[in-house]
């Protein structure tokens, strides 16, 4: 089992300042993703982006550093943001598109149509991204067996303090998943870090999914059936980095940690 780190790496903690601070360093952003795509991208890495001012720029900065021989496009499809979500994208020489028709699902179909790459990244607006994330995701999908590849998320909290409590969270969840048998590997691929390539999703007609369903879980069960294995990717290399915000939002740590551990109980 990938032992998760009691602090956050360097390049988090680096990426720790304000959307406004962003705004000053957005020509430095432009000319690094730049140098990520010269020329036709082979990986399009797509974010669903509604309402994300406070986090947006954070995100393609992070991307910004990513160290890869691959050359890679960002695309952000805007899903009716009424704050200034695009305002903030612009300039930054990503690929902005908008989608009209609201929910996830839409934005992230648009992505994947519109992508020229030859593997799709699923990413997440509000996330931090190691610099090696791109190639832990994307190599292995050059094993033709390999369906779709997901990773793990971890929390940062936006405030000070140490992470041993979310160490200890997101630990109890790892053994979980190990309890569970992982009997359905799709209910663990996430959205924000999640890989496939374009011609495998738009063949089983991408996110398009029955109600009630998730839409990065339905597509990785309908990749799975039809074209190969989900393989776990493990390391701190792929590990993406989230926001503790919505944590707390929905009743904070302490809630969580018992609810999981309840559901651990029960197992």
């Amino acid at each position: 089992m990938f032992v998760r780190p009691l602090k956050s790496p360097d390049f988090v903690s680096s990426h720790l300042k304000s959307a406004e601070w962003f705004i000053g360093q957005k020509d430095l952003i432009k000319d690094r993703l730049a140098k990520l795509c010269p020329t036709e991208p082979q990986v399009s890495v797509v974010i669903p982006a509604y309402n994300e001012e406070a986090d947006i720029l954070r995100t393609l900065s992070s991307l910004s550093f990513s160290v890869t021989r691959q050359t890679v496009e960002i695309i952000v499809v805007d899903n009716n943001s009424s704050d200034r979500t695009i305002e903030f994208v612009e300039g930054t020489g990503v690929t902005l598109l908008r989608e009209m028709r609201q929910g996830v699902k839409h934005a992230r179909n648009t992505g994947l149509r519109q992508a020229k790459g030859k593997f799709i990244l699923n990413a997440d607006a509000d996330s931090i991204y190691s610099p090696f994330w791109i190639d832990a995701m994307t190599l292995p999908l050059r094993d033709q067996k390999v369906a779709c590849t997901y990773g793990s998320f971890a929390f940062f909290s936006e405030r000070k303090g140490g992470r041993f409590a979310y160490f200890l969270y997101e630990s109890l969840g790892d053994l979980y998943k190990i309890f569970n048998g992982r009997k359905n590997h799709a209910m663990y691929v996430y959205g924000c870090s999640s890989g496939y390539r374009k011609s495998d999703g738009l063949a089983v007609e991408g996110y398009e999914h029955p109600e009630g369903a998730n839409e990065d879980g339905y597509l990785a069960l309908k990749l799975y059936r039809r074209f190969g294995e989900l393989k776990r990717i493990e390391g701190w290399k792929s590990l993406v980095w989230t926001s503790d915000r919505k944590l707390q939002q929905e009743g904070g740590l302490v809630n969580a940690f018992l609810n999981r551990a309840k559901n651990l109980v029960r197992k």
